[in-house]
């Protein structure tokens, strides 16, 4: 009984998040706004954040890393315009958060983390929620993941000095990459959608994010 109250719990917190952090500031894509209220973003953050796991900001993950607040999840995830189709690749697993909801609106999920540590512990949390079709690699983000390429859809969880031409060649035509890009404390979240060999931009609004670190991004 016990366990079941904290479920009913978790599930309240999960509805406040989305009616009082997302829906009033504009997130409208249900798809979106469902896979919010059903991952369990509890289980990515540190035993000792639990009861702020669904607070309105970022959390320490552990090796100067952060899950992202929730809006910014919800405003990247809503940018890449997923149908359930695409072939999706995320820079920087992190705490897996962010993964799982891709993976709740993508066909299959190609995710890369430079740290191990971070990698195995997202790794076991979304095998024990029971996904997929999510795929693991160990490595510099910036690189991509060329073997499965192009992909409909990439998301960057870091901020970049710009935008890696890397990743942009992995872009299937008509696909969306949405990427944080600025100086190493305050950078502006930006979408590009690939058009034959044009690439349009839209600005998302300011952001901060940890650093990309990687050959196409900042030095260690």
């Amino acid at each position: 009984m016990e366990e079941g109250k904290k479920v009913d719990i978790f599930a309240e917190k999960r509805e406040k998040m989305v009616r009082e952090q997302l829906i009033t500031r504009g997130i409208h894509d249900k798809r979106v706004l469902d896979a919010m209220r059903k991952v369990p973003r509890h289980l990515f953050v540190p035993p000792d954040l639990i009861d702020e796991a669904y607070n309105d900001y970022p959390l320490p993950i552990g090796q100067g890393q952060t899950i992202s607040q929730p809006y910014i999840v919800a405003l990247m995830t809503e940018a890449l315009e997923l149908k359930g189709d695409e072939k999706t690749l995320e820079i920087g697993t992190g705490s897996g958060y962010q993964t799982a909801i891709l993976a709740e609106l993508s066909k299959e999920v190609y995710t890369i983390e430079r740290i191990i540590s971070l990698l195995n512990k997202a790794k076991e949390v979304l095998k024990d929620l029971g996904y997929k079709n999510i795929f693991f690699k160990a490595g510099d983000g910036t690189l991509g993941w060329p073997e499965n390429k192009p992909y409909d859809a990439i998301i960057v969880t870091a901020g970049a000095p710009k935008i890696p031409q890397t990743l942009v060649d992995q872009l299937a035509d008509k696909g969306r990459l949405v990427i944080p890009v600025g100086d190493r404390f305050s950078q502006e979240l930006i979408k590009v959608t690939k058009s034959k060999n044009e690439l349009i931009r839209e600005n998302l609004g300011g952001c901060r994010f940890v650093n990309l670190i990687g050959i196409h991004g900042w030095k260690e």
